[in-house]
């Protein structure tokens, strides 16, 4: 099938592509339509607002179909290039949704303090500071699903997607290992021995590396043109999905946490160490000091390499100032000042499902153009998650972002898919765009801003210029830094 060549005499008719059809649909009062070799088509792309193409025009030639040239990838459909005036490879509102997650964390990341009611909450229950980490994650899976729908070689993808998880992790284990002190420490450094494994970007590392490897392996070849045909090429995945899924509420609520023991302070070498134990003897606790997540993660990572300011310092148990941190209270329980990672290992399997979310609604985008049926594939599986969620939360399977439960991982994801909807057409579909620019940047340089401003290495190169002594420094002089 060769490519085609439109003769246009009439100025007033209006080509549309029909990408599900393979058509091209003739509209207008023109009349004196005639083919002959070759349509170019200037603009289709996944960007791109509705299914109306522009065509480059050229008179007809004598010469028939077959002494045309084809290029190699030839296979008589049109031939896509971008638009002078638009068609961008980048759908706006991934950039979008990405900066107002940024925005977001850089908001509770200050003003959670001062606000209690948007800070993490302590255990059970969702605020606004618990939607940031499944919002990136989200948003990491509909990028893979975009930047993996054409790949030339798997196996080139698949070191690239290595090597990208590798630099995560390791950039992770330097700016949340506890080599940075902190603004209250004027030091920094880390001794291997209590080195934090795990954090933020690993766990994005890993689920980044998991969907990236089933999205390149693990899809079919047939064609999609229904809800129905996308599941059933990507069935594979949903697989794994439920196979994680699976793996994690077995564990939770299937192993044995025997009582366990730690000591305050930390370091081995105190003299004045004192030892704490937490009596347990349970399974399937979904409480702070006896679930399975804790229990994994001081089995296999160590406790001394945990997250030493656990979340539940801040609730009614361990503080009289809760939801702030305070000082413990009389009756505290024994595990108040134990270590617990909130990116622990058991939990980052909840956090590689809804990568699988993320990858779902991009493949929407890559095999469905239509704007309306975009919308509707969007909004049922983002119906139907927060649906489950809130149900298991109220049936007692309770949201928990830091055990990154079923029903925590169903509501946060689910809204992930009623915000990216929101944004998606209020760009992409509705055109405002006057005030993206700075949300636009934002979600371009997500990482350099979490890394300057969420692991503190802007406030710490602030702390590098002081007058006479470290203490006197700008931070200091803004009530931020340590007093004297």
């Amino acid at each position: 099938m060769g490519s085609y060549q439109l003769i246009r005499e009439k100025k007033d008719a209006r080509l549309r592509w029909d990408p599900q059809q393979g058509d091209v649909i003739v509209e207008g009062e023109g009349k004196n339509l005639s083919l002959s070799p070759r349509i170019e088509v200037i603009t289709s792309d996944a960007t791109s607002n509705n299914n109306d193409l522009e065509l480059s025009f050229q008179k007809s030639p004598t010469s028939p179909l077959s002494t045309l040239p084809k290029s190699s990838g030839d296979h008589g459909g049109p031939h896509f290039r971008k638009s002078k005036s638009g068609g961008s490879a980048r759908l706006l509102s991934l950039d979008i949704f990405r900066g107002i997650t940024v925005a977001l964390m850089i908001f509770v990341e200050y003003a959670g303090g001062i606000y209690p009611a948007i800070n993490h909450s302590p255990w059970d229950g969702i605020t606004l500071a618990d939607f940031v980490m499944p919002f990136f994650l989200f948003i990491v899976g509909v990028s893979l699903a975009l930047a993996y729908k054409n790949m030339p070689c798997r196996l080139t993808a698949t070191g690239k997607a290595i090597h990208r998880a590798l630099k995560l992790l390791i950039l992770g284990l330097f700016l949340q290992g506890g080599y940075f002190h902190g603004v209250k420490n004027l030091t920094y450094g880390v001794d291997i021995e209590r080195i934090r494994w795990m954090g933020i970007l690993q766990r994005i590392a890993i689920s980044f590396l998991l969907a990236a490897m089933c999205e390149i392996w693990l899809k079919g070849d047939n064609k999609v043109n229904s809800g129905q045909s996308l599941l059933k090429r990507y069935h594979q995945q949903w697989a794994m999905a439920i196979m994680v899924t699976a793996l994690y509420l077995s564990l939770f609520y299937g192993l044995y946490v025997p009582d366990w023991e730690y000591q305050m302070p930390m370091d081995i070498s105190s003299s004045e160490a004192k030892i704490f134990t937490v009596k347990c003897g349970v399974r399937g606790d979904s409480g702070p000091a006896c679930n399975a997540v804790g229990m994994i993660d001081r089995k296999i990572l160590g406790i001394q390499h945990l997250y030493e300011r656990a979340i539940y310092g801040r609730s009614k148990e361990c503080s009289v100032n809760s939801p702030n941190n305070g000082p413990l209270p009389l009756d505290a329980p024994s595990w108040c000042q134990a270590p617990f990672d909130p990116e622990g290992l058991l939990s980052s399997l909840m956090a590689i499902v809804t990568c699988f979310v993320g990858l779902h609604y991009g493949h929407i985008i890559v095999h469905f153009k239509d704007h309306k049926v975009r919308i509707q594939q969007w909004l049922v599986p983002s119906s139907c998650l927060v649906l489950l969620g809130v149900t298991c939360d109220c049936l007692g399977m309770h949201a928990n972002k830091v055990l990154y439960s079923f029903s925590y991982m169903c509501i946060t994801a689910g809204s992930a898919g009623f915000l990216f909807t929101a944004v998606y057409m209020m760009v992409d579909v509705w055109g405002y765009r006057h005030w993206t620019t700075i949300l636009k940047w934002m979600g371009t340089n997500a990482l350099l801003i979490y890394i300057l401003v969420s692991c503190n290495i802007l406030p710490v190169l602030l702390q590098g210029f002081y007058w006479r002594r470290p203490e006197n420094n700008i931070l200091t002089m803004i009530g931020v830094g340590p007093k004297k």
